[in-house]
């Protein structure tokens, strides 16, 4: 092989490498990261659309169908310890403000059927809980972790802040009483 034919590969070579740290690069920086970020960012948001089926019972579920009323939209997976940890306060939470019309949704996500029907049940959640197994709603929502909480008010929209982590711990606590009364306001 001549020097020319060696040195040319060898420029190719890199011009292929930067290409692809180049695309990579732009990938994260472009990444479309849900309604999280412009929630993020302070925009006006409308909560995505899902409708999905439910777990413990019949039917499916739509977030369309809760219109008119303060939902808590809380991403969970059985094995999440910190879903664990504030399963107790979230069913709390539902239990306390469903008089006024919160509701708090379950989505378990990335999960076994079987397994988050247990967890259920170990942890007496009784409000709504629909299965997303393959996660179609994430990527959407903007959700990265497990735990994940958002809040939308009477209209559909996006309200206070995302809660990443255990809402029930010292650091989100603030946020989320603010998240609540933000998505029961008239």
């Amino acid at each position: 092989m001549s020097a020319a034919v060696k040195t040319a590969g060898q420029v190719l070579a890199v011009v292929a490498v930067a290409s692809l740290l180049a695309l990579l690069v732009w990938k994260v920086v472009a990444s479309d990261d849900g309604v999280a970020g412009s929630l993020a960012r302070g925009e006006s948001v409308v909560a995505p659309a899902f409708t999905l089926p439910r777990l413990g019972t019949e039917g499916t579920l739509s977030l369309a169908s809760l219109r008119g009323k303060g939902v808590v939209v809380n991403f969970w997976a059985s094995w999440c310890i910190p879903c664990k940890e504030e399963a107790p306060f979230l069913q709390k939470t539902y239990q306390r403000y469903r008089a006024r019309g919160l509701v708090v949704v379950g989505i378990d996500a990335q999960d076994f059927r079987q397994d988050a029907l247990r967890f259920m049940k170990r942890y007496g959640i009784t409000y709504p809980v629909v299965y997303d197994g393959k996660g179609s709603t994430l990527g959407t929502w903007g959700v990265t972790g497990f735990p994940e909480t958002f809040f939308v008010d009477r209209r559909g929209k996006l309200v206070g802040e995302q809660i990443v982590g255990g809402a029930d711990v010292e650091r989100n606590r603030p946020a989320f009483d603010r998240g609540v009364q933000l998505a029961l306001q008239r």
